[in-house]
């Protein structure tokens, strides 16, 4: 098995999801940041969508092409590959287009 089936098998992802509550930016940086390499496999995804609308608010409330930000955003790309999760996040349409005018190349790639 992969390691991101192990964490999954172990309960890890839900250790790591509490890690955003924390209020220390670099703790959720950190937290996004597994969490977006852990969401490119499909079974973490339907454990870590529960957490989509937590990132949204997250990419919403950073500051504009912060690195908590763009590690926020990197989650929302990989688990939105698929259409699975879309209409999870439409709400914040209006945010990402916001950050696709404001935000630098980073940021816009990302959105």
């Amino acid at each position: 098995a992969s390691r991101k089936d192990i964490i999954r098998t172990l309960g890890g992802l839900p250790l790591i999801g509490k890690m955003l509550s924390v209020p220390v930016t670099e703790v959720k940086q950190k937290a996004l940041n597994a969490l977006n390499n852990l969401s490119m496999n499909t079974k973490n995804q339907e454990e870590l969508k529960i957490y989509i609308t937590n990132v949204c608010e997250e990419v919403e409330a950073s500051s504009v092409n912060s690195e908590l930000q763009l590690a926020g955003l990197r989650f929302l790309t990989n688990i939105s590959v698929t259409n699975d999760y879309h209409y999870m996040m439409t709400s914040f349409i209006p945010t990402f287009l916001h950050l696709l005018f404001e935000g630098n190349e980073r940021t816009q790639v990302q959105v």
